[in-house]
């Protein structure tokens, strides 16, 4: 692969300086995000914190989710909370890298025994026949419960593809339901139940 340029993303920093929060008695965090709870309240009363002020996603999509979290506590009976939501992210790079759940390194980190497989993007099809095989996919399993960890696909497609994964892991599905599951051909999710049928040891 070739580049022009390169872009070194180090972090960012919310606009929340101009807010008023000292009006209603609201400080900002080291970092300068607003300190919520599980369920977005801030510590003033009846005052919530959505999107990238809170510091608990700064993506569209867990903004939105935020939204759905507050109008679900606050107009409904239904309780929802940001820890049940799982972390989830994608980088439009091309090819696009998709990722859910834990990171390699985070299950290493905690030490916990787990399964990984790994598939590289010359094995599916979809990704021979559009001529874009550059990249893989992995997951990771846990050794006992056999539920999925997490997942990272860096190919083709991976920013549609992973959501097979996604939507198994809200489930809390297991690796053999992954394995069992017909995906339909030619497309890049059909091979996800092959790498959850190829697990190995994480050593």
């Amino acid at each position: 692969m070739a580049g022009t340029h390169t872009l070194l993303a180090i972090g960012r920093e919310p606009n929340t300086d101009d807010l008023g929060l000292e009006t209603i008695g609201l400080e900002r965090d080291a970092r300068g995000f607003i300190p919520v709870d599980d369920e977005l309240k801030t510590t003033a009363e009846g005052v919530w914190a959505l999107g990238d002020c809170n510091g608990r996603g700064a993506f569209t999509h867990t903004s939105y989710n935020d939204f759905e979290i507050v109008a679900a506590n606050v107009l409904t009976d239904e309780r929802r909370r940001v820890s049940e939501r799982l972390p989830m992210h994608a980088l439009y790079t091309d090819p696009p890298l998709a990722h859910v759940g834990m990171t390699e390194a985070e299950v290493r980190k905690i030490g916990r025994a787990a399964l990984v497989g790994v598939r590289p993007m010359t094995k599916v099809g979809r990704a021979v026949e559009k001529g874009e095989t550059w990249g893989s996919m992995k997951v990771l399993v846990d050794a006992e419960s056999r539920r999925i960890l997490g997942a990272t696909i860096l190919g083709v497609g991976a920013d549609e593809a992973i959501h097979t994964v996604v939507s198994a892991m809200y489930a809390k599905e297991t690796a053999d339901f992954m394995t069992h599951a017909m995906h339909i051909h030619p497309t890049v999710a059909e091979l996800i139940p092959t790498v959850f049928g190829e697990l190995k040891p994480l050593v």
